[in-house]
């Protein structure tokens, strides 16, 4: 099998540079594009996102006992606790597609539902509190509600028809994982061991915290984001120091290695791609923008599946879906499809289809994949009726 897959990458590799017109200025263009969108994406996302990312995961699988995450999102955890927490989880986060998958990696590697861990899943890059309020100063307060209120339903009903539609083999990985919970027998306390891992995510979010003049309390805090950042740093050096033993931090670095392994080189082949096809705001790939402006006027249900495609495969960082979609609508967007793409973007990617398939398998992702659309497109269609 495995010698299979490294045949087809030949052969398609092969067609690739013997068809590709490379000696083309849109090729060339869009071949600048994919290496601008992966220097871009290396210079503001692995260093201060992914990497504080991929700790947080070790720590998770590590720190965290796995009685504690099947008792809250388990599968016979309380079926409202378990939903909430993951929705409220994701939520606090703030992060884009990427970053939140080690987070998803190390709660479902570690016995998490595949609902609740899919609604995580969505909740971490959707349900962004600054986002909604951007979209609402920037596109408008019906746009900012709507998003809103979709992201979190979204959030929870497509955690329930993943968990629905994959039953059966839910019932199968719950059995090979023993839904026993086991005794813990973790030598701290879980306030310990939360304290650990929300300075880490203290770093996550502060270290990241960008400008906004038009926010004078964003910006306030903007201006001590660092003091904030060695704040949480100094907390997570003492958590470290004072309550975990040698072999634990060996194993946690050793965790956090094997999810950057696993993610980094199916986003980086993510990233490449979509540049090529897409470009970077404000830029061309091999597929013109004005293309994407003419596709998604008015309010039909070609719009907004077009809106939901485009917006699911592109690649959005933290809050730069909000200028983008302003020069959209500027370029006569519908609202419609407006919403359809702001619901589908943030939450996927074609780096994060890629990463997310290799953790939960093809068919999962195409499922999860194909949930994401045709949500959004009918939410598009429902709030472009009612606009």
């Amino acid at each position: 099998m495995e010698n299979k897959k490294k045949f087809l990458i030949i052969i398609t590799a092969f067609l690739a540079f013997y068809f590709i017109p490379f000696n083309s200025g849109t090729i060339q263009n869009a071949m600048m594009e994919a290496f601008y969108m992966m220097q871009e994406y290396a210079r503001l996302h692995v260093l201060l996102c992914l990497v504080p990312a991929f700790f947080i995961a070790g720590a998770i699988g590590n720190f965290i006992s796995q009685g504690a995450v099947l008792k809250y999102l388990g599968a016979k955890a309380n079926k409202f606790l378990a939903y909430g927490v993951a929705s409220v989880s994701g939520a606090i986060l703030a992060v884009c597609s990427c970053t939140v998958l080690p987070l998803f990696g190390g709660i479902y590697k570690r016995g998490a539902g595949l609902g609740p861990a899919i609604t995580f899943l969505y909740s971490g890059p959707a349900i962004n509190v600054l986002a909604i309020v951007l979209t609402a100063r920037v596109l408008g307060l019906r746009l900012g509600i709507a998003r809103a209120v979709g992201a979190i339903i979204f959030s929870i009903v497509i955690g329930l028809a993943m968990h629905f539609i994959f039953l059966k083999e839910e019932h199968a990985r719950n059995n090979d994982l023993s839904l026993v919970v086991p005794n813990d027998d973790n030598p701290r306390k879980l306030w310990q061991t939360a304290l650990n891992i929300f300075s880490m995510v203290g770093i996550l979010i502060f270290v990241n915290w960008g400008h906004d003049s038009s926010i004078s309390w964003w910006n306030s805090i903007f201006e001590y984001k660092f003091h904030i950042t060695a704040v949480f740093g100094t907390v997570l050096v003492f958590t470290l120091y004072r309550w975990f033993k040698k072999d634990e931090l060996k194993s946690w670095v050793v965790s956090s290695y094997d999810f950057s392994l696993q993610i980094m080189p199916l986003l980086f082949a993510g990233v490449l791609i979509a540049g090529f096809l897409l470009g970077r705001p404000g830029n061309e790939g091999v597929i013109p923008s004005t293309w994407i402006s003419t596709l998604v006027g008015g309010n039909s249900l070609a719009a907004n599946f077009f809106a939901s495609i485009v917006g699911a495969f592109m690649y959005f960082a933290t809050l730069t879906e909000v200028p983008i979609m302003q020069g959209l609508i500027g370029n006569g967007m519908g609202e419609g499809p407006a919403l359809a793409l702001l619901l589908a973007g943030p939450a996927l990617s074609l780096p994060s289809m890629l990463a997310i398939r290799g953790m939960i398998g093809t068919k999962k992702t195409a499922v999860y994949i194909i949930l994401v659309i045709v949500m959004s497109t009918v939410s598009g269609m429902i709030f472009g009726a009612l606009a």
